[in-house]
């Protein structure tokens, strides 16, 4: 990087490998380090700056790697640390850096450390790694407090010994206790180990969640309404303020490695001014932009989500990601093809409301990217997204492996609906998701109609969701208006959003239910469908050139 470029991370498009639905390179059904070395070439087609990949350590999988036994070791269900290795050194060849995730809110209850709690008993060192507490009530048989884990159910459970350990989530995913120093130093060394071998930086699962109230205190009832005005909530183990000096010594850590590392947190916060603290010029450099991956398909919302997003960023210096489907909601064409049934909030459900208009819900998405993709800042991509995969919400009750499923006493279908393995080619499951001749069934079943979502079919057809991608992130390259920096809005009428970047740059989305003129004096670059008579038909997008 010249001294004078900004950051990669800046204008980074990065592209989400949910790793067990990705590519299977050994034949077992199940996504792995090999399949992902396979499809390089394509992320390189693809025009990526970056991958994002889930958890891949050692771990009993009883949340699909969001419990780790061990954060040094690759589980031999994706592969080796030497192959992740050759993965980061392929990946740099071919001008992909690499984000592994790392969760540091819990543990597997297999990791050495809980297993060295369990066994040293009540009141022992061992013990203050995590959140261990005796019960109230006769006997201490009821909980500590009234939290609630993000699963359905308490988020407590209690050993045979007395003691309550907490969890957020499964009860196989202890919380560590980050008050403990050595939590702290253990991670700082974990980063170290993985920058060391490459990779370009991280994804901080649960980034808002690892600092607890001193006092467990309970939850308050919630006294606000869900289309009430925004405001922040003291909340005893969501987004206190104490976290951000975890992340101040972790960006240390970042800049002692040469090459821009960086990190990105998944960091839910009730307001734009909360999220932004978490990329200060000495914390974290960037965070996901649930805000605008929540809102509707409403020209107000979106403007709105926008403006707040780049002003509180900007505040204190920091790019914009945008980020519209991932391995935890449901896509997008599946949600902007009907209305959900009640607002969305952090760790609640979507509830959708009817059956899903995909035909409008593809149209709307084709024209959400290009808004994305033209917006400041870096974007997410999630994989399969390219290919307009909606959810699949047919999956039968049996093959469901989400938590969510049975700890919420079978409710909730949770999130495998979006996690279902992408197709590559063929006219049949498996879709080359794993090596031909490959006995193994996907993880999750595929859908039979997936045919012609596949890479192969999509390649090389102008009208198809694939080849929009491939061509929005070429012009995306080759414009020096996009990427990171600002926008100015242009008058538009009601239900039209237009906006400039310089030097030269017009996007145009129509929100509304008539046809739209373009611009005049401008001339077209890209579109999410053809244009016809020099209208923008409803739900439609164009990128210009002035």
């Amino acid at each position: 990087m010249s001294p004078t470029a900004a950051p990669w991370w800046r204008s980074a498009v990065i592209y989400q490998v949910y790793i067990r639905s990705f590519a299977d390179g050994n034949g077992d059904g199940v996504g792995d380090i090999a399949g992902i070395r396979s499809r390089l070439p394509y992320l390189k087609s693809l025009g990526v700056d970056a991958i994002w990949i889930n958890p891949w350590y050692k771990s009993p999988m009883a949340d699909h790697g969001y419990d780790v036994a061990d954060f040094r070791e690759i589980d031999p269900l994706f592969g080796t640390v030497a192959q992740a290795e050759q993965l980061i050194e392929e990946a740099h060849e071919h001008g992909i850096r690499v984000i592994p995730d790392i969760v540091p809110n819990h543990t597997s209850d297999q990791h050495a450390w809980f297993r060295a709690a369990l066994a040293a008993g009540p009141g022992s060192a061992e013990r203050e790694r995590y959140v261990f507490r005796p019960g109230r009530g006769p006997g201490g048989a009821e909980p500590p407090n009234n939290w609630v884990s993000c699963f359905g159910g308490p988020a407590w459970t209690r050993l045979p010994d007395g003691d309550w350990y907490l969890h957020l989530f499964a009860p196989e995913q202890p919380d560590l206790n980050w008050e403990h120093p050595e939590v702290r130093a253990e991670f700082e060394s974990v980063l170290r180990f993985w920058f060391s071998r490459g990779v370009d930086g991280f994804r901080i699962d649960v980034a808002h969640g690892l600092i607890k109230h001193p006092e467990l205190p309970d939850l308050p009832t919630r006294a606000q309404e869900e289309d009430g005005p925004r405001q922040h909530v003291d909340h005893p183990h969501w987004d206190r303020d104490e976290v951000h000096g975890v992340f101040r010594a972790w960006r240390t850590v970042a800049d002692e490695f040469p090459g821009d590392r960086s990190f990105v947190a998944e960091a839910w916060a009730d307001t734009p001014e909360r999220l932004a603290a978490y990329v200060r010029s000495d914390g974290l450099h960037t965070a996901f932009n649930f805000d605008f991956l929540m809102t509707d398909w409403d020209p107000k919302a979106l403007r709105a989500v926008i403006d707040d997003t780049l002003a509180m960023l900007g505040s204190v210096g920091a790019p914009a990601t945008w980020v519209m489907s991932n391995h935890d909601v449901v896509r997008h064409p599946s949600r902007y093809g009907r209305k959900a049934a009640r607002k969305w909030l952090a760790n609640e459900p979507y509830r959708p409301d009817g059956p899903a208009n995909l035909e409008l819900g593809t149209r709307r998405a084709r024209a959400a990217a290009l808004l994305m993709l033209a917006l400041p800042g870096g974007a997410y991509i999630y994989q399969g997204e390219e290919l307009g995969l909606p959810e699949v919400e047919d999956l039968p009750e049996s093959v469901l492996q989400d938590p969510i499923w049975e700890r919420s006493g079978r409710t909730e279908r949770g999130r495998d609906g979006c996690r279902v393995p992408i197709p590559w080619s063929g006219h049949a499951s498996p879709y080359g998701f794993s090596p031909e001749g490959t006995e193994a069934a996907p993880w999750l079943p595929q859908p039979a109609d997936w045919a012609e979502r596949s890479v192969t079919a999509q390649t090389g057809d102008v009208s198809s969701m694939l080849e929009l991608y491939r061509s929005a992130l070429r012009v995306r390259r080759e414009q020096p208006a996009l990427g990171d920096g600002t926008l100015t809005w242009l008058d538009a009428p009601t239900g039209v959003l237009a906006f400039r970047r310089e030097p030269g740059f017009v996007c145009v989305v129509n929100l509304s239910a008539e046809p739209y003129p373009l611009p005049e004096r401008t001339s077209i670059l890209l579109t999410s469908e053809p244009v016809e008579d020099g209208h923008l038909a409803p739900d439609q997008a164009a990128w210009l050139a002035v």
